[in-house]
């Protein structure tokens, strides 16, 4: 299904690049046969859509890469529970600031009014990552206090879930034009990928 629905967005953006060229003016004249003239290549444009994409990807990569090595809870004693999972929260915040960054360095995409979903991954980003910091001080001002801590890694786990819920790459599937771009930019393809 995936397969033919890149087909058929590939298909389209080179039925609509030939059809702006429709009409228009040839951009290098050829020269007469009869002079001896250097041979030019036309070199084809730059796809912004999917250097935007890529982009994202790799600006989504960092929360990613941080999911990917979250050190180890240690559940043995109260305070190791504390500990590690405040090393946890810690790693997510970094990964959450580093996304962040690159998504609002990035900027609007080259498509009239497709920066909807990069501001709306931005806000989640931005909620879940308010959330794991106060989930992080809570657990750090609970130490010592059985009650609390149960409590603040409750919210740290809920925290947790929502990021495992998160659609890290809405912000280029709810757009056609970025959807396609998507599967013309390496970072994004590999992003893409099961793990393992």
């Amino acid at each position: 299904m995936r397969q033919r629905s890149t087909v058929f967005a590939a298909l389209t953006t080179t039925i609509a690049i030939g059809l702006a060229g429709c009409g228009q003016p040839s951009p290098v004249q050829s020269p007469p046969r009869d002079q001896s003239f250097p041979v030019t290549t036309v070199v084809p444009q730059a796809d912004p859509a999917a250097t935007w994409a890529g982009g994202y990807c790799d600006a989504v990569t960092h929360l990613v890469r941080a999911l990917a090595e979250l050190p180890a809870v240690d559940p043995s004693t109260p305070q190791n529970a504390s500990r590690t999972s405040s090393d946890l929260l810690s790693s997510v915040v970094d990964g959450l600031d580093e996304s962040l960054a690159g998504l609002k360095a990035l900027g609007a995409p080259p498509v009239v009014s497709a920066d909807g979903g990069r501001k709306d991954v931005i806000a989640q980003f931005a909620g879940i990552r308010a959330e794991a910091e106060n989930a992080r001080r809570r657990i750090g001002a609970a130490r010592g206090n059985a009650a609390a801590t149960k409590d603040a890694l409750g919210q740290a786990r809920a925290t947790l879930d929502r990021i495992d819920a998160l659609d890290y790459l809405k912000g280029l599937k709810d757009v056609p034009a970025l959807a396609a771009a998507q599967q013309r930019a390496p970072s994004c393809r590999r992003l893409d990928q099961p793990a393992g």
